[in-house]
C-alpha cells in the first residue's frame, strides 16, 4: 500500500513536496492510516481533528486519542468541538450537513492562520461509491455522479485510490491501533445504510465492483468535460454580465437558448453553480410573462422581456435612509455623490443634476421609493407617480428594486437618481446659485 501511494502521490500530486500540510483526522482507522503513511513518507504534517459533540463520552474518547497520538507521534495538533445539534437546528441543516460546514470551516480557518497550504483528507474508494449511490437516490445531476474529486482547490485526497478493506488489511499488517466509532455500525444515517445494506448486494453481483466503478467514474468524468467545453463554447452568445447600480448581473438571452437542442439542459449547466434546484420552474420562465422570479438560497432569476437576469440576493434595507448635511461636499453611502457650487446648467446627463440652490431644504434625505410617491419629471408635463414612470420606462423589478431618490427635507423628490431630475428644482440658465450633484 505504501508502494503504491508513493508511485500515487508522485504522479497526482507532486506538488504536496516540501509543502506544508494539514491532516484531517477523526481517530477511526482511514485517517490514523492516512497519517502514518505520510509520516512515512516524510512529509511535513499536522493534525486537525473536530469533537462534534454527538456521541457524549465517546466523542471525547475520539479527541483524547488524537491527542495523544499526535504527541506519541511528534506531531503538531490543533482541536476544536462544535456544539452540532444547535447549529443544525439553528440553520435547518441536516447533523450530517451541519458537521460537514463546521469542520471544513474550521479547517480552512486553521489553515489560513498557519499558513498551511493543503489540507489532506482520508476518504477512499468505498466513500466514493457511497457518495454516488447516495445522490443517485436523490436525483442528482453529473456532477454528483462523478464522485468525490481527489483535488478540490487546496483539499487532497490521496485515498481514493484504495477500498476499505486494503486499509483495513494495511492496518492489521502494520499493528496500527485506531478508535472505532461505533455509529458506523448503525443503520439510522442513510450513508450506513448504503454500507451495509445495498453495498454488499452489489460487490456480491459484482465482486470487482470498485474496480468498474472506479472507470464508470473515469468515463462519466471526460463526459463531464465534454458538457463544460460545450456550455463553455455557446456562452459567448448566451450571458451577457453587466451591472446595476452596484449590483452585478448575469443576462441570458431567451432567443438564443430556445435555439439550441435542449434548453433545459443548458439552463442547468448554465445555473447549477447558484444553488438552484427547481428547473422545471426555471424552463418555465422562457415562455411566462415579464416580472416572474424563481429563487434559490443566495440568487434569483427573473423573466425580463427577452432575457432572464441572474444576480445575487442580498439584504435588503429599503428603511434605511442617508442624510446630506448642509455644505457637505461628497458622500460615499449609499453610493458616490459630488456636491458642489457651480455657473453651469444642463438637463443632457442623468448622472449630473444641477438645483437651484435656494430652493433646498437641507438635510436632503436619500432614500428607496415607496408605492404613493410621485414627481414632476423634467421634459414632461405634470406630476407622475414614480412606479408609474417605471412601467412607461419598462424597468424591470431588479432595475426598479434598485432605484434610489434624493429628496428635499420636506420629502419632496428632488431626483430620481440616474434617471430623472424633478422639473421644480432645475437651475435656471442665468441663476448663478446653483448646486451640482454628480453620481461618481
Amino acid at each position: 500500500m505504501l508502494v503504491k501511494l508513493e508511485k500515487h502521490i508522485n504522479v497526482k500530486f507532486p506538488f504536496l513536496k516540501d509543502k506544508k500540510i494539514l491532516v484531517a483526522i477523526s481517530g477511526g482507522i482511514d485517517s490514523v492510516v492516512l497519517t502514518q503513511l505520510f509520516s512515512i513518507l516524510n512529509f511535513d504534517i499536522s493534525l486537525a481533528h473536530c469533537n462534534f459533540k454527538l456521541r457524549g463520552e465517546e466523542s471525547d474518547l475520539d479527541e483524547g486519542f488524537v491527542c495523544n497520538f499526535a504527541k506519541n507521534n511528534n506531531k503538531n495538533y490543533f482541536t476544536t468541538s462544535f456544539n452540532t445539534k444547535e447549529f443544525a437546528q439553528k440553520n435547518k441543516q441536516s447533523m450530517q450537513v451541519a458537521a460537514r460546514n463546521l469542520r471544513y470551516s474550521w479547517f480552512q480557518e486553521v489553515m489560513r492562520e498557519n499558513c498551511f497550504d493543503f489540507l489532506l483528507t482520508a476518504h477512499h474508494a468505498d466513500d466514493n461509491l457511497e457518495t454516488f449511490l447516495i445522490n443517485l437516490t436523490r436525483g442528482s445531476g453529473l456532477n454528483g455522479f462523478t464522485g468525490i474529486p481527489e483535488i478540490n482547490e487546496n483539499i487532497i485526497r490521496p485515498l481514493l485510490i484504495f477500498s476499505r478493506d486494503e486499509i483495513i488489511k494495511y492496518a492489521k499488517d502494520s499493528k496500527i491501533v485506531w478508535r472505532e466509532d461505533k455509529s458506523n455500525s448503525s443503520t439510522k444515517y442513510i450513508r450506513n445504510k448504503i454500507r451495509h445494506k445495498v453495498v454488499p448486494v452489489l460487490k456480491d453481483i459484482n465482486p470487482g465492483l470498485l474496480e468498474t466503478f472506479s472507470k464508470t467514474i473515469e468515463n462519466l468524468d471526460g463526459s463531464k468535460q465534454i458538457i463544460n467545453d460545450r456550455v463553455l463554447d455557446i456562452s459567448s452568445n448566451i450571458l451577457f454580465k453587466t451591472k446595476l447600480d452596484s449590483l452585478e448581473i448575469i443576462k441570458i438571452a431567451i432567443l438564443e437558448i430556445n435555439k439550441l437542442s435542449n434548453p433545459k439542459a443548458y439552463l442547468y449547466q448554465l445555473l447549477k453553480q447558484y444553488n438552484f434546484t427547481e428547473f422545471n420552474d426555471i424552463f418555465n420562465l422562457l415562455t411566462s410573462q415579464s416580472g416572474k422570479q424563481i429563487f434559490s438560497k443566495t440568487h434569483a432569476v427573473l423573466k425580463d422581456r427577452d432575457f432572464l437576469i441572474l444576480s445575487e440576493i442580498k439584504e435588503k434595507k429599503t428603511s434605511d435612509i442617508y442624510y446630506i448635511e448642509q455644505n457637505k461636499s461628497e458622500i460615499r453611502n449609499p453610493f458616490h455623490l459630488k456636491i458642489e457650487e457651480t455657473l453651469e446648467s444642463s438637463l443632457e446627463n442623468k448622472s449630473i443634476i444641477y438645483i437651484s440652490k435656494d430652493k433646498l431644504i437641507f438635510p436632503l434625505i436619500i432614500r428607496r421609493w415607496k408605492n404613493g410617491d410621485f414627481f414632476y419629471p423634467v421634459g414632461m408635463n405634470g406630476k407622475k407617480k414614480i412606479s408609474k414612470y417605471f412601467k412607461d420606462e419598462k424597468l424591470s423589478l431588479l432595475q426598479k428594486e434598485q432605484a434610489w431618490l434624493l429628496c428635499n427635507n420636506d420629502d419632496d423628490i428632488i431626483w430620481l437618481i440616474d434617471r430623472r431630475q424633478d422639473n421644480r428644482f432645475c437651475a435656471l440658465k442665468e441663476n448663478t446659485n446653483t448646486i451640482k450633484i454628480s453620481l461618481i
